[in-house]
Protein backbone atom coordinates (compact mmCIF):
# COMPACT_ATOMS: atom_id res chain seq x y z
CA UNK A 1 0.00 0.00 0.00
CA UNK A 2 1.30 3.46 -0.93
CA UNK A 3 -0.20 6.19 1.22
CA UNK A 4 -1.09 9.65 -0.09
CA UNK A 5 1.39 11.16 2.35
CA UNK A 6 4.06 9.18 0.52
CA UNK A 7 3.02 9.85 -3.08
CA UNK A 8 6.10 10.09 -5.22
CA UNK A 9 7.92 7.54 -3.05
CA UNK A 10 9.66 4.79 -4.95
CA UNK A 11 8.41 1.87 -2.88
CA UNK A 12 5.13 0.74 -1.31
CA UNK A 13 4.96 0.83 2.48
CA UNK A 14 3.45 -1.86 4.70
CA UNK A 15 0.52 -0.15 6.46
CA UNK A 16 1.32 -2.02 9.68
CA UNK A 17 4.93 -0.87 9.75
CA UNK A 18 5.86 1.59 12.52
CA UNK A 19 6.14 5.14 11.22
CA UNK A 20 7.41 6.48 14.54
CA UNK A 21 7.75 5.52 18.18
CA UNK A 22 8.06 7.64 21.33
CA UNK A 23 10.99 6.09 23.16
CA UNK A 24 10.07 6.97 26.75
CA UNK A 25 6.53 5.55 26.54
CA UNK A 26 6.99 2.88 23.88
CA UNK A 27 3.92 4.30 22.09
CA UNK A 28 4.16 3.53 18.38
CA UNK A 29 2.14 4.78 15.42
CA UNK A 30 1.87 2.72 12.24
CA UNK A 31 1.74 4.18 8.75
CA UNK A 32 -1.95 3.28 8.56
CA UNK A 33 -2.66 5.06 11.84
CA UNK A 34 -0.64 8.10 10.75
CA UNK A 35 -2.47 8.22 7.44
CA UNK A 36 -5.87 8.17 9.14
CA UNK A 37 -4.90 10.73 11.76
CA UNK A 38 -3.37 13.09 9.20
CA UNK A 39 -6.66 13.06 7.28
CA UNK A 40 -8.58 13.77 10.48
CA UNK A 41 -6.29 16.73 11.26
CA UNK A 42 -6.90 18.15 7.78
CA UNK A 43 -10.67 17.79 8.19
CA UNK A 44 -10.57 19.49 11.61
CA UNK A 45 -8.58 22.40 10.20
CA UNK A 46 -11.19 22.97 7.52
CA UNK A 47 -14.01 22.66 10.07
CA UNK A 48 -12.21 25.27 12.19
CA UNK A 49 -12.11 27.71 9.29
CA UNK A 50 -8.44 27.26 8.38
CA UNK A 51 -8.07 27.38 4.60
CA UNK A 52 -5.18 27.00 2.17
CA UNK A 53 -2.33 29.41 2.71
CA UNK A 54 -3.33 30.30 6.26
CA UNK A 55 -1.32 29.69 9.40
CA UNK A 56 -1.46 27.30 12.36
CA UNK A 57 0.80 27.39 15.44
CA UNK A 58 1.76 24.59 17.82
CA UNK A 59 3.28 24.80 21.31
CA UNK A 60 3.92 21.12 21.99
CA UNK A 61 6.57 18.90 23.49
CA UNK A 62 7.74 15.79 21.66
CA UNK A 63 4.96 13.23 21.33
CA UNK A 64 2.70 11.49 18.84
CA UNK A 65 0.20 14.39 18.70
CA UNK A 66 2.85 16.78 17.40
CA UNK A 67 3.94 14.60 14.49
CA UNK A 68 0.36 13.62 13.64
CA UNK A 69 -0.62 17.29 13.56
CA UNK A 70 2.29 18.29 11.33
CA UNK A 71 1.52 15.54 8.81
CA UNK A 72 -2.13 16.64 8.74
CA UNK A 73 -1.18 20.28 8.22
CA UNK A 74 1.32 19.18 5.59
CA UNK A 75 -1.59 17.91 3.46
CA UNK A 76 -4.02 20.75 4.15
CA UNK A 77 -2.04 23.38 2.23
CA UNK A 78 -1.35 25.51 5.32
CA UNK A 79 1.72 27.00 6.96
CA UNK A 80 2.48 25.45 10.33
CA UNK A 81 4.72 27.03 12.95
CA UNK A 82 6.14 24.94 15.79
CA UNK A 83 7.08 27.01 18.85
CA UNK A 84 9.58 26.24 21.60
CA UNK A 85 7.91 24.94 24.75
CA UNK A 86 10.57 26.72 26.83
CA UNK A 87 9.32 30.18 25.97
CA UNK A 88 7.29 32.37 28.28
CA UNK A 89 3.68 33.15 27.39
CA UNK A 90 4.76 36.59 26.15
CA UNK A 91 7.49 35.15 23.92
CA UNK A 92 5.22 32.46 22.50
CA UNK A 93 2.40 34.97 21.92
CA UNK A 94 4.79 37.17 19.91
CA UNK A 95 5.31 34.29 17.45
CA UNK A 96 1.63 33.29 17.33
CA UNK A 97 0.61 36.87 16.59
CA UNK A 98 3.50 37.53 14.20
CA UNK A 99 2.74 34.49 12.03
CA UNK A 100 -0.96 35.34 12.01
CA UNK A 101 -2.09 31.93 13.25
CA UNK A 102 -5.81 31.22 13.04
CA UNK A 103 -5.50 28.12 15.22
CA UNK A 104 -3.22 27.31 18.16
CA UNK A 105 -2.61 23.81 19.46
CA UNK A 106 -1.15 23.51 22.98
CA UNK A 107 -0.03 20.34 24.78
CA UNK A 108 -0.65 20.01 28.51
CA UNK A 109 3.01 19.81 29.54
CA UNK A 110 4.38 23.11 28.24
CA UNK A 111 6.18 25.47 30.59
CA UNK A 112 4.35 28.70 29.79
CA UNK A 113 1.12 29.91 31.40
CA UNK A 114 -1.43 28.75 28.82
CA UNK A 115 -4.21 30.93 30.19
CA UNK A 116 -1.96 33.99 29.84
CA UNK A 117 -0.97 32.87 26.35
CA UNK A 118 -4.63 32.61 25.39
CA UNK A 119 -5.26 36.15 26.65
CA UNK A 120 -2.26 37.52 24.76
CA UNK A 121 -3.22 35.98 21.40
CA UNK A 122 -6.85 37.05 21.66
CA UNK A 123 -10.17 35.50 20.77
CA UNK A 124 -9.44 35.61 17.03
CA UNK A 125 -7.14 32.58 17.49
CA UNK A 126 -8.98 29.32 18.08
CA UNK A 127 -7.13 27.32 20.76
CA UNK A 128 -7.15 23.55 21.21
CA UNK A 129 -5.52 21.49 23.94
CA UNK A 130 -4.16 17.96 24.07
CA UNK A 131 -4.53 16.11 27.36
CA UNK A 132 -5.09 18.10 30.51
CA UNK A 133 -5.15 21.76 29.58
CA UNK A 134 -7.36 24.77 30.21
CA UNK A 135 -10.95 23.53 30.43
CA UNK A 136 -12.05 26.40 28.21
CA UNK A 137 -10.06 24.95 25.28
CA UNK A 138 -11.70 22.25 23.14
CA UNK A 139 -10.06 18.83 23.37
CA UNK A 140 -8.02 18.29 20.20
CA UNK A 141 -8.05 14.50 20.36
CA UNK A 142 -11.80 14.26 20.97
CA UNK A 143 -12.44 16.56 18.03
CA UNK A 144 -10.16 14.48 15.83
CA UNK A 145 -11.87 11.24 16.77
CA UNK A 146 -15.12 12.62 15.35
CA UNK A 147 -13.53 13.65 12.02
CA UNK A 148 -13.48 11.50 8.84
CA UNK A 149 -10.43 9.39 8.12
CA UNK A 150 -10.60 9.96 4.38
CA UNK A 151 -8.65 12.69 2.54
CA UNK A 152 -10.16 16.18 2.38
CA UNK A 153 -11.53 17.29 -0.97
CA UNK A 154 -9.06 20.15 -1.42
CA UNK A 155 -5.87 18.53 -0.17
CA UNK A 156 -2.71 20.48 -1.01
CA UNK A 157 0.92 20.43 0.03
CA UNK A 158 1.52 22.44 3.21
CA UNK A 159 4.79 23.86 4.47
CA UNK A 160 6.44 24.73 7.76
CA UNK A 161 7.11 28.37 8.56
CA UNK A 162 9.58 28.13 11.40
CA UNK A 163 11.20 30.83 13.47
CA UNK A 164 14.90 31.24 14.09
CA UNK A 165 15.90 30.40 17.65
CA UNK A 166 16.47 34.05 18.52
CA UNK A 167 20.07 33.64 19.71
CA UNK A 168 20.90 37.17 18.51
CA UNK A 169 17.57 38.94 18.97
CA UNK A 170 13.85 38.40 18.48
CA UNK A 171 12.96 35.24 16.52
CA UNK A 172 12.44 35.72 12.79
CA UNK A 173 9.79 33.79 10.84
CA UNK A 174 11.30 32.18 7.73
CA UNK A 175 8.76 32.03 4.93
CA UNK A 176 9.11 30.20 1.63
CA UNK A 177 6.53 30.37 -1.16
CA UNK A 178 3.73 27.83 -0.70
CA UNK A 179 3.67 25.64 -3.81
CA UNK A 180 0.35 24.93 -5.50
CA UNK A 181 0.84 21.16 -5.80
CA UNK A 182 -1.14 18.12 -4.60
CA UNK A 183 -0.51 16.92 -1.04
CA UNK A 184 2.26 14.39 -0.62
CA UNK A 185 4.48 15.54 -3.46
CA UNK A 186 8.21 15.34 -2.70
CA UNK A 187 9.25 18.76 -1.44
CA UNK A 188 12.58 20.47 -1.98
CA UNK A 189 13.77 19.28 1.46
CA UNK A 190 12.82 15.65 0.84
CA UNK A 191 14.58 15.73 -2.52
CA UNK A 192 17.69 17.22 -0.90
CA UNK A 193 17.95 15.25 2.35
CA UNK A 194 16.84 11.74 1.38
CA UNK A 195 19.59 10.98 -1.17
CA UNK A 196 22.24 12.95 0.71
CA UNK A 197 21.91 10.93 3.93
CA UNK A 198 20.37 7.71 2.63
CA UNK A 199 16.91 8.09 4.16
CA UNK A 200 14.74 5.24 2.95
CA UNK A 201 12.53 2.30 3.97
CA UNK A 202 15.32 0.53 5.87
CA UNK A 203 16.22 3.60 7.89
CA UNK A 204 15.76 3.54 11.67
CA UNK A 205 16.32 7.14 12.72
CA UNK A 206 16.88 8.40 16.26
CA UNK A 207 15.72 11.96 16.94
CA UNK A 208 17.14 13.12 20.30
CA UNK A 209 16.15 16.80 20.02
CA UNK A 210 12.90 18.78 20.29
CA UNK A 211 10.73 18.49 17.20
CA UNK A 212 9.76 22.15 17.37
CA UNK A 213 13.17 22.93 15.92
CA UNK A 214 13.76 22.93 12.16
CA UNK A 215 16.29 20.14 11.70
CA UNK A 216 14.70 17.48 13.97
CA UNK A 217 11.23 18.11 12.53
CA UNK A 218 12.27 18.25 8.89
CA UNK A 219 14.58 15.24 9.02
CA UNK A 220 12.07 13.14 11.00
CA UNK A 221 9.27 13.92 8.56
CA UNK A 222 11.57 13.19 5.60
CA UNK A 223 12.48 9.76 7.00
CA UNK A 224 8.80 8.89 7.48
CA UNK A 225 7.88 10.18 4.02
CA UNK A 226 10.54 7.89 2.58
CA UNK A 227 9.10 4.89 4.44
CA UNK A 228 11.58 4.69 7.34
CA UNK A 229 10.91 4.60 11.08
CA UNK A 230 11.68 7.41 13.52
CA UNK A 231 12.40 6.91 17.22
CA UNK A 232 11.70 10.10 19.15
CA UNK A 233 13.32 10.92 22.49
CA UNK A 234 11.44 13.32 24.76
CA UNK A 235 14.76 14.88 25.73
CA UNK A 236 18.42 14.10 25.23
CA UNK A 237 20.37 12.08 27.76
CA UNK A 238 23.81 10.80 26.73
CA UNK A 239 23.62 7.35 28.28
CA UNK A 240 19.98 6.86 27.30
CA UNK A 241 20.71 7.77 23.67
CA UNK A 242 23.45 5.15 23.45
CA UNK A 243 21.13 2.55 24.99
CA UNK A 244 18.45 3.36 22.39
CA UNK A 245 20.92 2.95 19.53
CA UNK A 246 21.63 -0.55 20.80
CA UNK A 247 18.01 -1.42 21.61
CA UNK A 248 16.49 -0.35 18.29
CA UNK A 249 19.52 -1.02 16.07
CA UNK A 250 19.47 2.60 14.99
CA UNK A 251 20.95 3.19 11.52
CA UNK A 252 20.74 6.99 11.32
CA UNK A 253 20.77 9.75 13.95
CA UNK A 254 21.27 13.49 14.04
CA UNK A 255 23.19 15.29 16.77
CA UNK A 256 24.61 18.65 17.75
CA UNK A 257 28.19 19.08 19.02
CA UNK A 258 27.14 19.55 22.66
CA UNK A 259 25.59 16.06 22.51
CA UNK A 260 28.91 14.68 21.25
CA UNK A 261 30.69 16.41 24.14
CA UNK A 262 28.30 14.93 26.70
CA UNK A 263 28.64 11.42 25.28
CA UNK A 264 32.42 11.68 25.14
CA UNK A 265 32.56 12.83 28.78
CA UNK A 266 30.75 9.73 29.99
CA UNK A 267 33.18 7.35 31.75
CA UNK A 268 34.95 5.15 29.22
CA UNK A 269 33.63 2.02 30.93
CA UNK A 270 30.05 3.28 30.56
CA UNK A 271 30.50 4.09 26.89
CA UNK A 272 31.85 0.62 26.21
CA UNK A 273 28.68 -0.96 27.58
CA UNK A 274 26.73 -0.01 24.45
CA UNK A 275 26.84 -1.57 21.00
CA UNK A 276 26.58 1.20 18.41
CA UNK A 277 27.67 -0.92 15.45
CA UNK A 278 24.25 -0.60 13.76
CA UNK A 279 24.90 3.09 13.07
CA UNK A 280 25.47 3.76 9.38
CA UNK A 281 25.12 7.54 9.31
CA UNK A 282 25.59 9.99 12.17
CA UNK A 283 24.76 13.55 11.16
CA UNK A 284 25.66 16.71 13.03
CA UNK A 285 24.88 20.38 12.50
CA UNK A 286 23.41 23.46 14.26
CA UNK A 287 26.76 24.66 15.64
CA UNK A 288 30.43 24.30 14.70
CA UNK A 289 32.07 21.16 16.09
CA UNK A 290 35.55 21.50 17.61
CA UNK A 291 38.10 19.53 15.59
CA UNK A 292 39.25 17.53 18.61
CA UNK A 293 35.68 16.52 19.48
CA UNK A 294 35.02 15.28 15.97
CA UNK A 295 38.31 13.40 15.90
CA UNK A 296 37.30 11.56 19.08
CA UNK A 297 33.87 10.73 17.66
CA UNK A 298 35.42 9.36 14.47
CA UNK A 299 37.78 7.23 16.53
CA UNK A 300 34.78 5.87 18.47
CA UNK A 301 32.10 5.48 15.77
CA UNK A 302 34.23 5.22 12.65
CA UNK A 303 34.00 7.16 9.34
CA UNK A 304 30.19 7.43 9.37
CA UNK A 305 29.90 11.02 10.58
CA UNK A 306 28.39 13.52 8.16
CA UNK A 307 28.22 17.24 8.78
CA UNK A 308 26.15 19.95 7.17
CA UNK A 309 25.80 23.70 7.42
CA UNK A 310 22.43 25.33 6.84
CA UNK A 311 19.89 27.46 8.66
CA UNK A 312 16.16 27.52 9.16
CA UNK A 313 16.20 29.79 6.07
CA UNK A 314 17.74 26.97 3.98
CA UNK A 315 19.07 29.60 1.57
CA UNK A 316 21.99 27.27 0.89
CA UNK A 317 23.34 23.96 2.10
CA UNK A 318 26.89 22.67 2.63
CA UNK A 319 27.74 19.08 3.48
CA UNK A 320 30.84 16.99 4.09
CA UNK A 321 31.52 13.29 4.59
CA UNK A 322 34.00 11.84 7.10
CA UNK A 323 36.71 11.08 4.49
CA UNK A 324 36.37 14.61 3.09
CA UNK A 325 36.57 16.10 6.56
CA UNK A 326 39.74 14.18 7.39
CA UNK A 327 41.31 15.82 4.34
CA UNK A 328 39.83 19.24 5.24
CA UNK A 329 39.69 19.25 9.03
CA UNK A 330 37.45 21.92 10.47
CA UNK A 331 35.46 22.41 7.27
CA UNK A 332 31.65 22.20 7.12
CA UNK A 333 31.83 21.13 3.48
CA UNK A 334 31.10 22.35 0.00
CA UNK A 335 27.80 23.67 -1.29
CA UNK A 336 25.35 20.95 -2.29
CA UNK A 337 22.60 23.55 -2.75
CA UNK A 338 23.27 27.11 -3.87
CA UNK A 339 26.64 28.70 -4.65
CA UNK A 340 29.01 29.86 -1.90
CA UNK A 341 30.58 33.31 -1.71
CA UNK A 342 32.75 35.04 0.90
CA UNK A 343 32.23 38.81 0.97
CA UNK A 344 33.52 41.83 2.82
CA UNK A 345 31.28 44.09 4.91
CA UNK A 346 30.21 45.98 1.77
CA UNK A 347 29.12 42.76 0.03
CA UNK A 348 32.10 42.54 -2.35
CA UNK A 349 33.34 39.02 -3.07
CA UNK A 350 36.71 38.05 -1.57
CA UNK A 351 39.26 35.57 -2.95
CA UNK A 352 39.82 32.08 -1.55
CA UNK A 353 41.54 32.05 1.83
CA UNK A 354 40.25 35.42 3.02
CA UNK A 355 37.75 35.71 5.86
CA UNK A 356 34.41 37.45 5.46
CA UNK A 357 30.65 37.07 5.56
CA UNK A 358 29.25 33.81 4.14
CA UNK A 359 26.71 34.32 1.34
CA UNK A 360 24.79 31.97 -0.94
CA UNK A 361 23.45 32.63 -4.41
CA UNK A 362 21.14 30.46 -6.53
CA UNK A 363 19.46 28.97 -3.44
CA UNK A 364 15.76 28.83 -2.48
CA UNK A 365 14.11 32.20 -2.01
CA UNK A 366 12.90 33.19 1.45
CA UNK A 367 11.73 36.26 3.33
CA UNK A 368 11.51 37.08 7.01
CA UNK A 369 7.80 37.25 7.71
CA UNK A 370 6.56 40.77 8.47
CA UNK A 371 10.12 42.09 8.50
CA UNK A 372 11.19 43.70 5.25
CA UNK A 373 14.15 45.39 6.97
CA UNK A 374 15.65 42.10 8.16
CA UNK A 375 14.98 40.52 4.78
CA UNK A 376 16.88 43.36 3.09
CA UNK A 377 19.72 43.17 5.63
CA UNK A 378 20.26 39.50 4.76
CA UNK A 379 20.92 40.39 1.09
CA UNK A 380 23.72 42.19 -0.69
CA UNK A 381 23.62 44.20 -3.92
CA UNK A 382 23.85 41.02 -6.01
CA UNK A 383 20.83 39.51 -4.24
CA UNK A 384 22.94 36.90 -2.45
CA UNK A 385 21.73 35.97 1.04
CA UNK A 386 23.51 35.44 4.36
CA UNK A 387 22.75 34.01 7.79
CA UNK A 388 25.32 36.35 9.34
CA UNK A 389 28.17 33.87 9.74
CA UNK A 390 31.85 34.63 9.23
CA UNK A 391 33.98 32.11 7.35
CA UNK A 392 36.57 31.46 4.70
CA UNK A 393 36.68 29.17 1.68
CA UNK A 394 39.70 27.24 0.41
CA UNK A 395 40.74 26.73 -3.21
CA UNK A 396 38.62 23.57 -3.46
CA UNK A 397 35.44 25.29 -2.33
CA UNK A 398 35.36 23.94 1.24
CA UNK A 399 33.87 26.33 3.81
CA UNK A 400 35.39 26.92 7.25
CA UNK A 401 33.21 28.80 9.75
CA UNK A 402 34.88 31.24 12.12
CA UNK A 403 31.95 32.63 14.13
CA UNK A 404 28.75 34.63 14.03
CA UNK A 405 29.27 38.20 12.86
CA UNK A 406 27.18 39.38 15.82
CA UNK A 407 29.54 37.74 18.33
CA UNK A 408 32.89 38.84 16.91
CA UNK A 409 34.93 40.71 19.54
CA UNK A 410 36.81 43.84 18.51
CA UNK A 411 39.57 44.47 21.05
CA UNK A 412 41.92 47.37 20.37
CA UNK A 413 40.87 47.30 16.71
CA UNK A 414 41.70 43.59 16.34
CA UNK A 415 39.01 41.06 15.39
CA UNK A 416 38.75 38.10 17.79
CA UNK A 417 36.57 35.10 16.96
CA UNK A 418 35.30 33.59 20.24
CA UNK A 419 34.81 30.15 18.74
CA UNK A 420 38.58 29.57 18.69
CA UNK A 421 38.92 29.94 22.46
CA UNK A 422 35.68 28.02 23.08
CA UNK A 423 37.01 25.05 21.11
CA UNK A 424 40.21 25.03 23.17
CA UNK A 425 38.52 25.36 26.56
CA UNK A 426 36.12 22.50 25.77
CA UNK A 427 39.18 20.23 25.64
CA UNK A 428 39.90 20.85 29.32
CA UNK A 429 38.77 17.79 31.30
CA UNK A 430 36.88 19.87 33.88
CA UNK A 431 34.87 21.92 31.36
CA UNK A 432 31.41 20.85 30.21
CA UNK A 433 30.35 24.01 28.36
CA UNK A 434 31.71 27.46 27.66
CA UNK A 435 30.76 30.81 26.16
CA UNK A 436 33.48 33.29 25.19
CA UNK A 437 32.26 36.87 24.88
CA UNK A 438 33.49 40.42 24.67
CA UNK A 439 33.00 42.59 27.76
CA UNK A 440 33.64 46.32 28.28
CA UNK A 441 37.24 47.53 28.53
CA UNK A 442 38.01 51.23 28.99
CA UNK A 443 41.24 51.08 26.96
CA UNK A 444 40.48 48.53 24.23
CA UNK A 445 36.71 48.81 23.88
CA UNK A 446 36.25 45.10 24.57
CA UNK A 447 38.22 42.35 26.22
CA UNK A 448 37.78 38.58 26.08
CA UNK A 449 35.96 36.78 28.89
CA UNK A 450 35.06 33.09 29.28
CA UNK A 451 31.89 32.02 31.07
CA UNK A 452 32.34 28.36 31.99
CA UNK A 453 30.07 25.51 33.07
CA UNK A 454 32.03 22.77 34.85
CA UNK A 455 31.40 19.06 34.99
CA UNK A 456 31.58 19.45 38.75
CA UNK A 457 30.19 22.85 39.79
CA UNK A 458 31.79 22.52 43.23
CA UNK A 459 35.25 22.79 41.60
CA UNK A 460 34.81 26.53 40.94
CA UNK A 461 37.77 28.53 42.28
CA UNK A 462 40.07 31.43 41.36
CA UNK A 463 42.87 28.88 40.92
CA UNK A 464 40.86 26.94 38.34
CA UNK A 465 39.97 30.17 36.52
CA UNK A 466 43.68 30.95 36.23
CA UNK A 467 44.37 27.37 35.11
CA UNK A 468 41.81 27.69 32.30
CA UNK A 469 43.30 30.98 31.08
CA UNK A 470 46.78 29.45 31.03
CA UNK A 471 45.43 26.35 29.27
CA UNK A 472 44.04 28.54 26.50
CA UNK A 473 47.32 30.47 26.14
CA UNK A 474 49.16 27.21 25.55
CA UNK A 475 47.24 26.80 22.30
CA UNK A 476 46.30 30.30 21.09
CA UNK A 477 47.84 33.75 20.86
CA UNK A 478 47.29 35.66 24.09
CA UNK A 479 45.03 38.32 22.51
CA UNK A 480 42.52 35.58 21.57
CA UNK A 481 42.38 34.16 25.09
CA UNK A 482 40.17 35.20 28.00
CA UNK A 483 41.55 37.73 30.45
CA UNK A 484 38.99 36.62 33.04
CA UNK A 485 36.78 33.58 33.73
CA UNK A 486 33.39 33.47 35.40
CA UNK A 487 31.62 30.25 36.37
CA UNK A 488 27.93 29.42 35.87
CA UNK A 489 26.04 26.32 36.96
CA UNK A 490 24.41 26.12 33.50
CA UNK A 491 24.71 28.10 30.29
CA UNK A 492 21.55 29.09 28.42
CA UNK A 493 21.47 26.75 25.46
CA UNK A 494 18.61 26.08 23.10
CA UNK A 495 17.53 22.44 23.37
CA UNK A 496 19.01 21.87 19.90
CA UNK A 497 22.46 22.92 21.09
CA UNK A 498 22.64 26.56 20.02
CA UNK A 499 24.03 28.83 22.69
CA UNK A 500 22.02 31.91 23.60
CA UNK A 501 25.22 33.92 23.73
CA UNK A 502 23.33 37.21 23.62
CA UNK A 503 21.80 36.38 27.01
CA UNK A 504 25.26 35.75 28.43
CA UNK A 505 26.79 38.83 26.85
CA UNK A 506 24.00 41.18 27.86
CA UNK A 507 24.70 40.56 31.55
CA UNK A 508 27.99 42.42 31.07
CA UNK A 509 26.62 45.16 28.82
CA UNK A 510 23.69 46.70 30.74
CA UNK A 511 23.05 49.30 28.05
CA UNK A 512 23.77 47.04 25.08
CA UNK A 513 20.72 45.40 23.50
CA UNK A 514 22.10 43.90 20.31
Amino acid sequence: MLFPLLSGSAEPVNPDKTAFEICETGESVSFAQLEARANQVAHLLRASGVTKGEHVALVMKNGRRLLEACFGMDRAGVYYTTISTRLTATEAAYIVNDCGAKLLLISDDVECDTAELHTLVGEQVRCFRTGLGPASFPDWCAALDAAPRTPIADAAQGLDMLYSSGTTGKPKGVKWPLLDVPAGQPTMLVSLLAPLFGYGPECRYLSPAPLYHAAPLRHSMTVIKRGGTVYVMNSFDASRALALIQQHRITHAQWVPTMFVRMLKLPQAERELFDVSSLQVAIHAAAPCPVEVKEQMLAWWGPIIHEYYAGTENNGFCSITAPEWLAHKGSVGRASQGTLHICDDEGNELPAGESGVVYFSDGPEFVYHNDAARTAKARNAQGWTTLGDIGRMDDEGYLYLLDRRDFMIISGGVNVYPQEAENILLQHPKVLDVAVIGVPNADFGEEVKAVVQLLDPSAQSPALAEELMQFCRQHLAAFKCPRSVDFEDALPRHATGKLYKKKVRDRYWPAKSS
